[in-house]
């Protein structure tokens, strides 16, 4: 039996919940350090660190102006691949480093009105340091006086990167650096072009540059790292980018992220736990639940606009937005973007729009093409249902052919036009009732009644509230049926002597059903107690008589009056259980009868309760009920017209 239930809630579990981005800032004294700092915050490799820069690093100039890099990072959000052990080995995790090149320590000479300035940066990787022959050199190429040596040798030494005023030179301002500017590429570009100075003559610093590009009305785009490398590695007589423009950025489309599959011609085989693939499950239904969230659309983003390297804005296009593809049986949520399922059924995409259907049709036979069928709706089938194949639906099934070797589960009605056809083993369940022209070697169970037209052959049928068998040809031969409140046929039993025929009313089916379990079960507890019993006395008085038992003897008689005290606590539980079900069985007020509009022939046995009777002589047009604990054969009494009247608008014909 199907738990819809469940099967709702394992749906629900699956779907499409909002991934949360943790994201962290941090700092550094470069762009590269700041990454490595997030990595470790984040918990991650610097390789899946994305990140946003939220303010420029300046390593200042003459000591002063320094500014840290600060970013916003968060994990790159992409489909996660199975982590290393490396990566999940939990919070004493190694981050993996950035590649860093190997490169000595430089020493820079930089000449300005206020004097000389040495700036030393320290190594990379497994570079050399700079040192204090290479400063002074550097300082006697530029012609520094007064060189203060001591400082030098500190500078060398802490290596900080920043310039530190160590000397003087004689300046001759008309030796300085000269600098042009120009402006190309339809003001997207900006390119400075400098000459070197002479004798005497000052460098130019980065904040020079940068205020000559803004008085010449460069002023986005400028490349701040291009400056500050020009400062300490100028380039003379060339022509070196300083600023870029922005390029306008048209947004994206609206589109629709799709919960579902939307190639319907798809057919997702499963493989079992031996490794086999069951064909029968092709999975083809996609099946919802009400207040499932099928699709979201991703709203059209706006452009972002460009601009020059002039300041002049570049006008950008916006997404185009798309209409909502609502269909049958859907509805957009709150937040004006997310569709969501109005019921339980099947959702489609049919002409572009989303279609819950609560109506599943198989046309033609359940076979290997279509697979086993479980639908969170009605599920309605032109043809057969085959040998070995399974249809589960959560409301009613209708089959226009016949059931045969199959399963059949309905939280609903199930309605067959022709007939059942279990060969021993089919198995049909409904919730409600079931109709069906005839019935034959098979079981079935429904939760109201059982409605046949031709007839019922050798099966076991249950029914909460009563078994209708009305036709011309509406006979009740062989099997077990069991009914809380009536059995009512054409003719019960066979003139020919076969299988027996057992009708049973008067009580609740499942719980009879039960019942007799129990029963079985206990006697075949108290022939293992009688077995057990018969062997302990056996070696209890070997025992008396020799005193003793072998080792092996004395372990056995041990364990048997372990299995007596094990056997013995299941029989009592079991007889508590009987109890109940018995004392539940004795409060129903349910009447119970058994009818017959033709014929009743000898070897049929009633059970109305806890009363018996087996039918000896062939009665016509009877009906037994139960009067003072005894069964008594009175006038035929019709079903009753709940019967009649068919499922749905369907009627017994």
């Amino acid at each position: 039996m199907i738990d819809f239930v469940q099967l709702q809630e394992r749906i629900k579990k699956q779907l499409e919940r909002d991934r949360t981005i943790r994201s962290v800032e941090a700092e550094g004294d470069t762009l590269e350090e700041a990454v490595v700092n997030a990595a470790t915050l984040l918990g991650v490799s610097v390789k899946k660190v994305e990140y946003e820069v939220l303010e420029r690093g300046n390593p200042g100039f003459f000591g002063t102006g320094k500014k840290s890099w600060r970013i916003n990072a968060y994990e790159k959000a992409e489909k996660q691949e199975t982590a290393s052990l490396f990566e999940t080995a939990g919070p004493e995790i190694t981050i993996a480093a950035p590649i860093i090149e190997d490169k000595d320590g430089e020493a820079f000479v930089h000449l300005s009105p206020e004097g000389a300035f040495l700036k030393v940066t320290s190594p990379k990787g497994k570079g050399r340091k700079a040192t204090e022959k290479q400063a002074m050199e550097a300082l006697n190429r530029r012609a520094v006086r007064d060189i203060n040596e001591e400082l030098v040798s500190r500078v060398v030494k802490e290596a900080a990167g920043e310039y530190v005023k160590v000397g003087t030179f004689i300046q001759n301002p008309a030796n300085d650096a000269i600098i042009t500017v120009d402006i190309a590429d339809q003001e997207m570009k900006a390119y400075i072009y400098v000459t070197p100075p002479g004798p005497g003559g000052c460098d130019l610093s980065s904040e020079t540059i940068l205020s000559f590009l803004r008085n010449n009305r460069v002023i986005h785009g400028i490349k701040e790292e291009v400056l500050q490398e020009f400062t300490d590695k100028p380039k003379y007589k060339e022509m070196v980018l300083v600023a870029e423009g922005s390029r306008p950025v048209n947004g994206r489309d609206a589109y629709i992220q799709y919960n579902f599959d939307t190639d319907q011609s798809k057919i997702k085989l499963r493989e079992g736990a031996n490794g086999k693939v069951d064909f029968k499950e092709l999975n083809i239904i996609q099946n919802v639940v009400e207040g499932q969230p099928l699709a979201r659309k991703v709203p059209a983003e706006r452009g972002v606009p460009g601009k020059t390297v002039t300041g002049k804005v570049i006008p950008a296009k916006n997404g185009k937005d798309i209409p909502m593809p609502i269909g049958k049986n859907v509805h957009v949520g709150d937040d004006q973007l997310t569709i969501i399922a109005d019921m339980n059924g099947q959702v489609v995409l049919s002409g572009g729009k989303i279609n819950v259907e609560p109506i599943y049709t198989v046309q033609g036979d359940v076979n290997l093409r279509t697979g086993n069928i479980i639908f969170l709706g009605t599920v309605i089938i032109t043809g057969n249902v085959e040998d070995g194949f399974s249809v589960k639906a959560a409301g009613n099934i209708e089959i226009h052919g016949t059931v045969e070797k199959a399963e059949l589960d309905a939280e609903g009605d199930i309605i067959v036009h022709q007939g059942i056809t279990g060969k021993s083993s089919g198995f049909v369940r409904a919730g409600r009732s079931i109709w069906a022209r005839f019935i034959e070697n098979a079981i079935v169970e429904a939760g109201n009644m059982v409605v046949v037209s031709d007839g019922i052959i050798n099966s076991q049928v249950n029914a909460n509230k009563s078994i209708i068998c009305q036709g011309k040809r509406a006979n009740i031969v062989g099997g077990r049926l069991r009914a809380a409140e009536e059995i009512n046929a054409k003719v019960l039993g066979s003139p020919v002597s076969g299988t027996e025929t057992i009708c049973e009313v008067g009580f609740d089916p499942k719980s009879k059903e039960k019942l007799d379990q129990l029963i079985s079960k206990k006697e075949i507890l108290g022939k293992q107690l009688e077995d057990i019993e018969l062997n302990l006395r056996t070696l209890v008085s070997i025992k008396k008589q020799r005193k003793s038992l072998p080792e092996d003897k004395e372990a056995y008689l041990q364990e048997l009056m372990e299995r007596r005290q094990f056997v013995m606590r299941d029989i009592q539980a079991i007889e508590e259980e009987i109890a109940s079900i018995q004392n539940y069985l004795n409060t129903l007020k349910v009447r119970g009868k058994v009818s017959a509009s033709s014929k009743v022939y000898p070897g049929v046995k009633i059970i109305i309760r806890d009363a018996k009777e087996d039918v000896k002589s062939e009665y016509r047009a009877v009906t037994f009920v139960l009067e003072n604990n005894l069964i008594r054969v009175t006038k035929y009494e019709e079903p009753d017209e709940e019967a009649k009247r068919g499922p749905d608008g369907y009627s017994t014909n």
